[in-house]
């Protein structure tokens, strides 16, 4: 019997009916449709990522006051483990350099009649080196300024936005708390990053900050690495953990965060979530194979008769087994290709939505991922249904033929 006279053959039994064949596939749909989804979702959230690890530089780091378990967000908050003796001591060590204090100067941000709660912090120029940050209006903050703790401020683009609209800024006041200041730039959007959203903030003078808040402590301190991420991260903790006197066996009072640690979570995130997209494949799979297998049964039960007339009139036994398996394989495939489809227009959807929320979210899709997963399908097609066919083809055509 030719190859193309039972593939047809098995696309009829396919077709024959089509809502049996749809729900014997669902579990496969679902299955390869939960795959292909998250992993879209998984390649996009780590464009996200990359591209801010990419826009920080490799060798950005930033130390915190106090314990940090979770994001940088509102840290410095009670904290006062980083002094101006810590970051004297800091600029001192060879394998990093530009370290940065940054000290946040409260009260609410207003300018003519409008107000915005955005968080005000004090930097010397090298922060925004340190942080990639440019200027899209007038200027940065520069040496000159922090010298003479000018009131001088660097406005963040959602910031100037809230407080002046469309009008141009600079030159333009704004006050914080009972303080005056004049606008000197507007920086370049670039979107949360981190849990920092930098677009909403406005910088001043550090020494400005300090004379105005009179603060004692550092809120935070950022810098860059002159060597591996990791020897510079060592050497940060082994002087802060000296000059704090804190004990071998005590947790450090301050944390100390690298652009290469964010690659590293990146990392053990991506190869959680491949265990966690394996797991729902593997179980689907399995549920949508016995699904297949079943129904495989049911089908030879009822087309025994079929059987035992063709192999009266002269089919093989490879000839009977060969149309079962392409059976089951077609459906699989079927359910596997209604899945990608499926997993791709949900991935379409979601990329709609979550950029309202995260500017940097794209549509990303895993290929390899869908093509695994269709290759795979077709596997457990001839693994489940494998035994239904060996069993149609073992069938004696007399006895077949007496089927009732």
């Amino acid at each position: 019997m030719l190859l193309s006279d039972t593939l047809r053959s098995s696309l009829a039994g396919v077709s024959s009916n089509w809502m049996r064949s749809g729900l014997t596939a669902l579990g496969i749909v679902i299955g390869v449709g939960a795959v292909v989804l998250m992993t879209a979702i998984g390649a996009s959230m780590e464009q996200v990522i990359l591209g801010q690890i990419s826009s920080l530089g490799a060798r950005s780091m930033v130390i915190f006051p106090g314990r940090q378990e979770g994001g940088p967000q509102g840290v410095g908050t009670g904290f006062d483990s980083l002094t101006f003796d810590d970051l004297a001591a800091l600029e001192q060590l060879k394998t990093i350099e530009t370290p940065a204090p940054v000290m946040f100067v409260p009260g609410v941000v207003s300018a003519e009649t409008e107000e915005d709660a955005a968080r005000v912090m004090g930097v010397i120029p090298p922060f925004f080196e340190n942080q990639n940050i440019d200027v899209a209006r007038g200027r940065l903050i520069e040496y000159a300024d922090e010298e003479a703790a000018l009131f001088v401020a660097v406005l963040g683009p959602d910031t100037a936005r809230n407080l002046f609209g469309d009008r141009d800024p600079i030159g333009k006041r704004v006050k914080i708390g009972d303080h005056f200041y004049s606008v000197i730039g507007v920086m370049q959007a670039r979107g949360s990053q981190f849990f920092q959203n930098f677009d909403s903030r406005v910088f001043v003078p550090f020494s400005t900050a300090r004379q105005v808040t009179g603060q004692k402590y550092l809120n935070f301190v950022t810098m860059r690495s002159l060597v591996e991420p990791s020897l510079a991260l060592e050497d940060v903790q082994s002087l802060l953990r000296q000059r704090h006197d804190i004990a071998e066996s005590a947790d450090d009072d301050f944390t100390v965060r690298s652009a290469d640690q964010a690659n590293e979570i990146l990392g053990g995130v991506s190869l959680g979530l491949t265990a966690f997209i394996t797991m729902i494949a593997a179980i689907s799979l399995v549920v949508g194979g016995i699904g297949i297998m079943n129904i495989m049964i049911v089908s030879v039960t009822e087309r025994t008769r079929e059987i035992g007339l063709r192999k009266a009139v002269g089919a093989r036994q490879r000839d009977i087994l060969l149309q079962f398996l392409l059976e089951a394989v077609a459906l699989t495939l079927v359910g596997a290709v209604t899945g990608a489809l499926v997993g791709v227009l949900l991935a379409g959807v979601i990329s709609l939505i979550v950029p309202m929320f995260l500017e940097s979210y794209h549509f990303a899709l895993s290929l390899p991922a869908i093509a695994i997963s269709l290759v795979v399908a077709a596997f457990t097609g001839i693994a489940f249904g494998y035994s239904p066919a060996r069993t149609a083809a073992k069938l004696h055509p007399i006895d077949a033929l007496r089927y009732e």
